[in-house]
């Protein structure tokens, strides 16, 4: 669920309300509950493409397609004002952009919500990715593809930010992060060892041990890490999250339920994001306590990672709402093909798996997924189509994935057992 390239996009300053005019349309943000018209709006294009008409573009700046929710007196609402018109009044101040767009980065890593990525694109579009551009806006441009899996491009922006600034330990980071996605694990760690030439004995040790828990190592890297944070009193609430959440990984994925659930909670009493709800509530279903997570969920619904997580809860617990989580969920993938995004397909398989009992189009979405993203996550889904299908042979990839990594997980290595068990 993205926008269009920022080039083709025109923000403008409005006094009288909160509003952001981005590509071709208006966003308001007010009071209430939101009401989505994008699958109008796609489904449109796509007519008036096939019928060779130009695009629908409003006549007027007093067209409104979607209106997004705040709460009024909101403090977060009026620091993003504050920043808008900041940047507004100040065109070509680098600074005001880049502190705009961070802002809106961290929103989309919270919520899940990709609309915010594309504000933070059109936030940059002043500064283009090249030699001469300043290290963070570098970075933010490559943290914006990465979220868009443009991990070519992505990688390219933080060469371009740590040649500008060797000691730019952000965008040495997110290379091991990329590199972890893509299962290059060798690079990965050599990625974390530079790291820790100028970084923080956490930040150093938490990279690290983020490679060695995915090959083979969990429990070692559970007490390293561990013990770096123990050592750390001023740790950073963002940061802070994502240890506590690995942390809850390696311990889930070493048996000791109690204490990943012990981290998880902790993670959350820091502050929510997308990505430790999506785990915990993943942690909740596989543990059979859908209620738990439902109750986690329930106010999320525009993710669509935590969309998914979400339906399969009420699904567990057959709630009414089940199927028309499913039905939403359908909407956006439908959505989304129509833009010609591929930006959830894991979700999509595990949808198409778990939802609609289609395992031979989850099979397909889980394979074209594993060939750009090889997390342990993306693998299960794939191993477990490929059981439901009983068609072993696309997911061959990850098989040989799992036992190259040496990754350790009693979810996913039952199922690849019980997959090579199957006969011909």
């Amino acid at each position: 669920m993205g926008f269009p390239h920022a080039s083709h996009c025109k923000q403008k300053k409005i006094y009288h309300q909160t509003v952001l005019s981005y590509c071709f349309y208006r966003i308001v943000f007010v009071p209430g509950r939101a009401k989505s018209l994008i699958g109008w709006l796609l489904t449109l294009l796509a007519a008036a493409s096939g019928a060779g008409a130009a695009p629908y573009v409003p006549k007027d700046d007093t067209v409104v397609l979607e209106t997004l929710p705040t709460r009024p007196g909101d403090p977060a609402a009026a620091e993003l004002r504050r920043m808008r018109a900041a940047s507004a009044d100040a065109p070509a101040d680098a600074d005001a952009a880049s502190r705009l767009a961070r802002r809106y980065f961290e929103m989309a890593m919270a919520e899940g919500d990709p609309r915010y990525v594309g504000y933070a694109e059109a936030a940059l579009r002043a500064w283009p990715e090249s030699p001469s551009t300043s290290a963070e806006i570098l970075n933010l441009h490559g943290m914006l593809r990465q979220y868009r899996h443009d991990f070519g491009r992505a990688m390219a922006d933080f060469d371009l930010a740590l040649k500008a600034d060797p000691a730019n330990s952000e965008a040495r980071a997110w290379r091991a992060a990329i590199l972890m996605v893509q299962a290059d694990y060798g690079a990965a760690r050599r990625e974390c060892e530079l790291l820790a030439q100028h970084s923080t004995e956490l930040h150093a040790t938490a990279c690290l041990a983020y490679v060695e828990a995915t090959t083979g190592g969990a429990r070692a890297a559970y007490q390293r890490l561990a013990a770096a944070l123990a050592r750390r009193s001023d740790v950073d609430p963002g940061f802070h999250a994502w240890v506590q959440t690995r942390l809850a990984e390696m311990a889930w994925r070493s048996g000791d339920n109690a204490g990943a659930e012990r981290h998880f909670r902790a993670g959350l009493a820091l502050g929510t994001d997308n990505f430790l709800l999506a785990a915990f509530a993943d942690f909740l279903l596989e543990r059979g306590r859908p209620a738990e997570a439902r109750a986690l969920l329930q106010d999320w619904s525009r993710s669509d990672t935590l969309l998914l997580r979400l339906a399969l809860a009420a699904q567990a617990l057959k709630r009414p709402e089940a199927e028309g989580y499913a039905r939403a969920l359908g909407a956006r993938f439908a959505d989304a093909a129509l833009r010609g995004e591929k930006l959830h397909l894991q979700e999509e398989a595990r949808y198409l798996l778990e939802l609609k009992g289609d395992a031979r189009a989850a099979l397909a979405a889980a394979a074209e997924n594993f060939r750009t993203q090889r997390e342990p996550r993306d693998a299960l889904v794939l191993i477990e189509a490929a059981l439901a299908a009983r068609d072993p042979a696309p997911a061959a990839p990850a098989m040989q994935w799992l036992e190259s990594s040496g990754f350790e997980g009693a979810r996913i290595r039952q199922a690849a057992a019980r997959l090579k068990a199957l006969k011909p």
